[in-house]
């Protein structure tokens, strides 16, 4: 059995990740820490874990979660994960990291968007948790460096066009809505339900945090350079990503060669499902699935994908990687 600590189990990835855990036949709980204000009976947290988990969520003493603890699913927020992964290495636990702190592996770009980063030796050695492309990296891991929600989105939509040289790199074009959930869970006047409710706004013109890091993933896709231009958009729901994804095409490729390239490509990946029209969010709400159609428009081809942020974005992600590192069913928990 799985010993899981979480630390940062009082936000929303955290809690997600409570739920699915409880859901884990090869998997349990042993360890929930947050910010000292945000301790307490994870009931008290969540009421609806009330009589399904009677952890309490505490400070972290790391002796403490060594002793505990076989895994550790880090919720903490970018820049201040990298603070606390060296030590959790060093008392010889496996670590699923959900910030932004170890997916890029060129420091400089990390620094340009973050901050200086502290941590590069163990930047240098994270394997990047998109198991749909990078499972051999994973396997056998020390340090899971969970993706973000909109790079997993925007990247699966065209992994298998990038694979092929089937669209230029120079010209990628990606719109996605994320529901307000993305935000987290600390509250601000923009998200306060008044500006959210009936609204629809762009935000992060040009600097969004993802864009280099899609950029990143697709290139390693594409063995070469990619260009992306990365435009997000916030909605009035709660969860979910609905990405749009324009490219054009190095050759006429019909509808029915994209269908079979992209069936073909995801045969083998549960979580990938096709879709004979275009997704909606509430599809895939609650779940560890990423559902892409694709299509030739007006020589354009357009590839649109739609995810859980909470969960495909984050928490179902990092235990579908954790579920990789143990040697277990991918999906057990997830289904």
């Amino acid at each position: 059995m799985i010993r899981v600590a979480i630390i940062g189990a009082s936000g929303y990835t955290g809690a997600e990740a409570i739920r699915i855990i409880l859901r884990h036949s090869g998997a349990k709980l042993t360890y929930l820490t947050a910010l000292p204000e945000e301790c307490g009976a994870v009931a008290d947290v969540f009421p609806q874990f009330k009589g399904r988990c009677g952890l309490e969520i505490e400070p972290l003493d790391m002796e403490e979660i060594g002793g505990l603890a076989d895994v550790v699913l880090c919720c903490l927020p970018h820049k201040v994960s990298m603070g606390f992964v060296p030590k959790l290495l060093e008392v010889g636990l496996k670590v699923i990291d959900f910030s932004a702190d170890y997916r890029l592996k060129d420091a400089s770009v990390y620094e340009t968007f973050y901050q200086e980063h502290t941590d590069k030796a163990n930047l240098a050695i994270a394997a990047y948790g998109l198991p749909e492309l990078f499972r051999e990296q994973i396997v056998g891991a020390d340090l899971v460096a969970n993706p973000g929600c909109f790079p997993t989105g925007a990247v699966l939509a065209i992994a298998p066009l990038l694979k092929e040289g089937l669209i230029r790199t120079d010209s990628i074009i990606v719109n996605a809505v994320t529901g307000s959930s993305g935000a987290g869970k600390n509250p601000s006047e923009k998200f306060h339900f008044p500006n959210m409710n009936e609204n629809l706004f762009a935000y992060g013109i040009g600097v969004h945090r993802h864009m280099p890091e899609m950029e990143q993933v697709a290139g390693e896709v594409a063995g070469s350079n990619v260009q992306i231009l990365f435009q997000p958009h916030v909605g009035s729901f709660d969860r979910g990503i609905l990405s749009t994804v324009y490219s054009q095409p190095t050759q006429d490729i019909s509808n029915e060669r994209l269908l079979k390239l992209y069936n073909d490509f995801y045969k083998a990946e549960q979580f990938v499902q096709m879709r004979t029209g275009a997704p909606a969010v509430k599809d895939i709400v609650g779940t560890n699935y990423c559902h892409v159609f694709v299509a030739n428009v007006k020589g354009r081809i357009v590839a649109f994908s739609a995810i859980d942020n909470i969960t495909k974005g984050a928490s179902g992600q990092a235990i579908q990687n954790m579920n990789i590192l143990f040697g277990l069913d991918e999906a057990e928990g997830l289904t």
